[in-house]
């Protein structure tokens, strides 16, 4: 059986240990029945021999359990195989494999006869203190099953974890490893109780445990009894020590009881193991154990020792031998030794084989050494073993990584035994490393590495060393088997050897073996250091180099750790990467690539500043590798690649990520070592070749997909804001989430790129923002129809009798599509627009700043294989020209899309404002202000319907759009207020006085958009409203002075100078003077009218008003061209031709003759 199967069933049995425990004492058991009688204790209980199927069904059926009957259907289950029972029928295990077994065999089997010799493998032992009884593991014997003692968990193998064996002679008795401990723990309180210091009595340990009240109850004498105290304190390790080596207190009891009275039989001095094994022969029983079985273990493993240390002697005579074999085999079987043999007949069996071990203990050493015996040189292979249970016994049984607090204090009585084992210092710094260093295998705690290696560096020899010692030391001799040859090695050579073999293994794959626990990697380097490498050769000697840093076959051992590590790592990805692929889903190639980037990353963060101190080309060879072994993979991918795919895009993608990264790395690392001599050894994989034209291929089936995505957004879009938070329409949404889609697909290839792939993209957003903004734009109706029709030119005069017909305005209907859009253009709408495309400036300046920063990261793949090789001066004059490119790219297209939206925001605030003034408050406030009178209709009252208007629209604009929309309102607030002085109609006249209460109006109008301080600037309001002031001062003219400044304005009319070609209008102009005529209740300017212009009164009109009602007249192109930069058009001729024939009429008559 294996160590891992070996490890498993010693943890099962440990479990069922505990399991059993917890049924015993947790109330479920009434009664519990002993061949003594009824008891309460669990102390005299063993466990392990103990049925739990019995015990389940006792707490079933009453809870009253008899021990003996569970010892008996214990061994009743043993001697068949464990079954499993279940609804589908009874199951049981095998300890072969079947498949590999064949057939089962058609004869019928023979008969199984047993025979107890000597080189069966004895059993551990099992006591009566439930809380530490051994581990046991099956095999067979008289009983059909024999319990062979398994290894307990801090007691690892080296051959568990992969490590070398030292080749020690081999245990000719196979003595298990828990007759080991057990046999270490009876020489480790031998040791004790000989040098004196454990010599004291059972009685002696209880009274350390009474109460301290007691302690006054005791004599002056007593307190000043330093023994009592000392052995106290050694009592206590004692118990440590037995509890780590997983000795029972029954056992140790037994034990202790014995070893005392042997020490008190003998003159304290130096003890050897056929003394132990002898003194406890000969007072340990059969009474003394809780079955046969465990007396049987017990027995036969202190027969083993005996036979291990005696039988392979050459001082004997064969009668010599002959009778100790004999004498062992008496005592192995039972019958004859414990039910025939009587008392003075064991006795005799023991002291033949005391006279034959004396004879051996008198042996002088070979060595001449201090407190040398005969032992040590000829059982060494079992003297290191034991000395390897004691130091694994420092280890916390709870946590084998950690040693326990009392380690120094054990240690130091550990070293007792050392004259019996034949134990040096430098024997010690070796074992002690080794043990240390196995512990570190079988737990991964670096620590314990560490401190191997400090025990390993105390080995080194030195000029204090003692001849004898080393002579000694060089005879412990460990065989092992290299290149089919078979080399004798000493202890510590043997040692080092093993852990060099260890190291070199793990590091010719350290990619597998420290990926996990990367840490451990240097560790292991420094043991490798300490230790050497081994390098088998044709040498008859073993020689282990040293890895200096200096040293030239270091650095090409450590090379082939790094060229070993990377090819394996690349054969074992390569391996698993199709059934990865088929979990993943993905393609084997894209994995593939990224765990090649997982094994470079690690390679240059973690393995190389560790490596780096031996072989300094190492990142640069491992990124050659890997680089060369995707290459030969990927090259029959690349020539079939026409599209891009999904699969193309994951593998493109990933290779090109692999492709940069191993560039990255390895260009590094030639800079830091300062060489170029290997910059030409990495092709770059045709990557941008083969993306180049696919790129353009998506990108321009990207824009057909973005242009119809966004035709489709703005045809559903019904302009309501998405939320109060959000005040956009949802098409802007939609629209930007497509092209940051695209935008994340374009770079989130990773895919080399050209300044062409960019140009097509910013191509892409171009035309769909355009797009969006041209439908915006033409939605709108022109501004033009928002303006009401002019009413005709009249003259005021006074009439007494009212007129019984008047005549009434003729207007011109909007035209349908007219007013369907004007309909659908409702404040609210426009307010959506406009936070629309503030939005859409905002997002583009985003969009930019993101598309920027992803070329910047991509720019440099770009050039890449292109600038290898150029100068400096070159690369950044190229680097310049790019740069340029990419700027001119996003200025013709990017900055565009802005002026569009700056266009357009300028224009839908002018709308706003005019259809404020113009349509909306059509009725409340042009054709209501100053209509009859100035006192009766001031503006006052009519500024509570803008203030309304304006607090909704500032409920739903943008913050950042706020001003504009105001400022638009206040110019088209004022342009109406001079719409009624220059156009108000024949209802509207204003005398000297009125003129007055007209200019308190105009500065309340003013006043309320500057609204203290909090709405538009004082300055812009002042500006706005000057055209408006300079009307005003127009009616405060006498008569005379407006038909002399009338007749000075005509003369320019008369010269035929085109209108078009005026600068800005001014209030000078004829035909504003003429409209202020018209609207002066003043009796000069009405003959003046009359007689010149023959207008009718306006008595003979009736202008109510109509919002369906379109412009007619030149001063709504005036309007128009003060809100759009203040110039005549083509447009605004027509309206003036028949006022130009009469001024040039008026002109001629006037100098004629004066008026």
């Amino acid at each position: 059986m294996d160590q891992q199967h070996v490890s498993l069933l010693e943890r099962y049995r440990r479990d069922r240990r505990q399991l059993i425990e917890f049924l015993l004492s947790s109330g479920l058991i009434k009664e519990l029945h002993t061949p003594s009688g009824p008891t309460t204790s669990l102390s005299n209980v063993d466990f392990d021999s103990l049925s739990a199927d019995y015990i389940i069904h006792c707490v079933k059926s009453g809870g009253v359990v008899d021990v003996s009957e569970a010892s008996k259907k214990y061994l009743d289950e043993s001697t068949y195989p464990t079954m499993v029972h279940s609804q589908i029928g009874d199951s049981y295990f095998l300890s072969s494999d079947p498949d590999l077994s064949g057939s089962p065999p058609r004869r019928v089997p023979p008969p199984i006869y047993v025979k107890q010799t000597a080189n069966h493998a004895p059993c551990s032992s099992s006591f009566r203190d439930p809380a530490n009884a051994e581990n046991l593991a099956t095999s067979r014997n008289d009983y059909g099953l024999k319990y062979k003692a398994s290894p307990t968990s801090p007691m690892r193998p080296a051959e568990d974890s992969g490590i070398p064996p030292l080749g020690l002679p081999g245990l000719k008795t196979g003595l298990s490893e828990d007759d080991l401990r057990e046999t270490a723990y009876e020489l480790f309180l031998a040791s004790l109780l000989f040098s004196g210091i454990g010599d004291y009595s059972a009685e002696d340990k209880k009274r350390e445990k009474s109460p301290k009240f007691l302690t006054g109850l005791k004599s002056k004498k007593e307190k000043i009894h330093l023994q009592t105290h000392s052995s106290g304190s050694h009592s206590k390790l004692i118990d440590i020590v037995r509890g780590q080596m997983q000795i029972s207190e029954a056992l140790d009891a037994c034990i202790r009881r014995n070893l005392i009275q042997l020490a008190a039989t003998k003159t304290r001095g130096q003890v050897d193991l056929p003394q132990i094994s002898l003194g406890l022969l000969i007072g340990i029983f059969k009474s003394d154990f809780l079955n046969e079985k465990a007396y049987i273990q017990w027995k036969n493993r202190q027969a083993n020792i005996l036979e291990e240390l005696l039988s392979c002697s050459t001082n004997f005579t064969t009668t010599e031998h002959l009778n100790v074999r004999s004498c062992l085999e008496k005592i192995r079987d039972t019958t004859e030794w414990d039910f025939k043999m009587s008392a003075s007949g064991r006795v005799e069996v023991l002291s033949s084989i005391r006279q034959v071990a004396l004879k051996l203990s008198s042996l002088p050493g070979q060595f001449g050494i201090q407190s040398e015996t005969y032992y040590w040189t000829a059982a060494y292979h079992l003297n290191i073993r034991l000395y390897e249970k004691l130091l694994f016994g420092m280890f916390d049984v709870l946590d084998e990584c950690q040693l326990i607090e009392e380690a120094d204090a054990i240690m130091s009585l550990i070293k007792l035994t050392w004259p019996t084992l034949g134990i040096t210092q430098k024997m010690h710094y070796g074992i002690f490393a080794c043990v240390l260093f196995q512990q570190f295998v079988g737990t991964g705690e670096g620590m314990l590495l560490e401190y191997a290696v400090l025990e390993l560096q105390k080995v080194s020899p030195t000029e204090e060393d003692d001849g004898k010692e080393v002579q000694y030391i060089n005879n412990i001799i460990c065989s092992r088997k290299l290149n089919d040859r078979k080399d004798n090695l000493s202890l510590l050579q043997a040692i080092f050897v093993s852990i060099s073999i260890w190291c070199d293994s793990k590091l010719q794959d350290y990619h597998r073996h420290f990926s996990q626990e990367p840490s451990n990697f240097k560790r292991v380097m420094a043991l490798a250091s300490t230790v050497g490498v081994f390098t088998p050769g044709d040498c008859a000697e073993i020689k282990l180099t040293k890895l200096h840093t200096s040293n030239d076959n270091a650095a090409r051992k450590v090379k082939g750790y790094v060229e070993k590590s990377i090819k394996t790592a690349c054969r074992q990805v390569a391996s698993t990467i199709d059934l990865e692929s088929k979990v993943q889903r993905s393609h084997p190639l894209a994995l593939l690539a990224n765990e090649l980037r997982s094994i470079a990353e690690r390679e240059l963060t973690v393995f190389w500043p560790v490596i780096c101190h031996w072989c300094s080309e190492a990142l640069t060879i491992s990124a050659v590798m890997l680089h060369h072994f995707y290459s030969e993979i990927l090259k029959p991918f690349l020539q079939g690649v026409t599209s891009l795919s999904e699969d193309a895009r994951l593998v493109l993608s990933a290779a090109n990520k692999l492709d940069q990264y191993l560039t990255q790395i390895y260009t590094s690392a030639c800079e830091k070592k300062g060489s170029h001599h290997h910059m030409n050894q990495l092709e770059h994989y045709q990557i941008g070749e083969v993306c180049r034209p696919i790129i353009l291929d998506w990108l321009i089936a990207q824009h057909a997909h973005i242009l119809e995505w966004t035709g489709r957004a703005f045809d559903l879009e019904d302009w309501e804001p998405l939320s109060f938070q959000q005040r956009q329409g949802a098409s802007i949404i939609e629209v930007f989430r497509i092209i940051e889609e695209t935008v994340d697909q374009f770079f989130g290839m990773n895919l080399p790129l050209d300044i062409i792939h960019l140009q097509a993209l910013l191509s892409i957003i171009f035309h769909s923002l355009d797009a969006y903004l041209q439908r915006l734009l033409n939605q709108l109706v022109e501004q033009k129809h928002l303006y009401p029709s002019a009413p005709p030119l009249t003259r005021y005069e006074e009439t007494v009798l009212p007129m019984l017909k008047k005549k009434l305005l003729e207007f011109t209907v909007l035209d349908k599509s007219v007013s369907e859009k004007l309909n659908e253009l409702t404040i609210p709408k426009l307010c959506i627009r406009l936070n629309t495309l503030q939005y859409i400036q905002k997002q583009v300046s985003v969009l930019e700043e993101g598309i920027r920063k992803s070329w910047a990261l991509v720019g440099p793949a770009v050039d890449q294989a292109s600038a290898e090789g150029e100068t400096e001066e070159s690369l950044e004059r190229n680097f310049l020209t790019s740069s340029e490119a990419v700027d001119e790219l996003f200025i013709t297209t990017l900055n565009i899309i802005r002026d569009t939206a700056t266009g357009a925001i300028r224009k839908i605030c002018d709308f706003i404002g005019a259809r404020v003034v113009f349509w909306d408050l059509r009725d409340s406030f042009l054709c209501c202000l100053y209509r009859g009178s100035v006192e009766s209709a001031r503006l006052e009252s009519f500024l509570t319907h803008i203030d309304t208007v304006l607090d909704h629209i500032c409920s739903l604009i943008d913050d950042s759009l706020r001003d504009f929309v105001v400022l638009s309102i206040c110019r088209a607030s004022l342009e109406g207020y001079v719409w009624v002085l220059l156009d108000g109609g024949p209802s509207r006249a204003f005398s000297n006085s009125d003129i007055t209460m007209m200019e308190d109006d105009l500065n309340t109008l003013k006043e309320f958009f500057i609204a203290g301080g909090e709405g538009l600037p004082r300055s812009l309001v002042e500006r706005e409203a000057k055209y408006a002031e300079e009307i005003l001062g127009l009616f405060t003219l006498q008569s005379e002075t407006l038909i002399r400044m009338l007749m000075s304005a005509s003369e320019n009319i008369s010269l035929d100078l085109d209108p078009q070609n005026h600068g800005p209008m001014h209030v000078e102009d004829a035909n504003t003077l003429v409209r202020v005529l018209c609207h002066k209740k003043d009796r000069e300017s009405s003959k003046f009218l009359k007689q010149q212009y023959h207008l009718p009164i306006s008595s003979e009109y009736d202008d109510t008003p109509s919002s369906n009602s379109t412009l007619r007249s030149p001063l709504a192109f005036d309007l128009l061209k003060r809100s759009n930069s203040i110039h005549w058009t083509k447009s605004g001729q027509s309206g003036l031709k028949i006022m130009k024939k009469r001024l040039q009429r008026l002109t001629s008559e006037l100098k004629s003759a004066a008026w």
